[in-house]
């Protein structure tokens, strides 16, 4: 069995950027987005899972503030509706997926 013929390594690799890959454009945009234009043009994009994330984020402070309280019937009702804004915004993502793949088949 022969031995393996030496490696001569090509370009240093480089953690700070992405690998490049022949004939893949790892973006379609042709400048960087910053973290707050892609937070809006999602938000555009599909502005119900946002509004499911507020409402979620907002049942589950209440709850757990009326838990704080005492008021446990409050808590359990709040916590009811935290389950269904969750399922909402599950549902908004799915079919904000489902419209994206049906707009980029035509």
């Amino acid at each position: 069995m022969a031995a393996p013929g030496p490696v001569t390594p090509g370009a240093p690799f480089e953690p700070s950027q992405p690998p490049v890959i022949e004939g893949f454009s790892p973006s379609i945009y042709s400048t960087q987005e910053s973290f707050k234009e892609k937070f809006l043009r999602k938000t555009r994009e599909n502005p119900m899972v946002p509004i499911g994330c507020l409402g979620t984020a907002a049942a589950l402070t209440y709850g757990l503030y009326c838990f704080h309280r005492g008021q446990s019937h409050r808590s359990q009702l709040m916590m009811r509706t935290r389950i269904a804004a969750q399922g909402f915004t599950v549902a908004a993502v799915l079919l904000g997926l489902a419209a994206s793949a049906m707009k980029s088949r035509s």
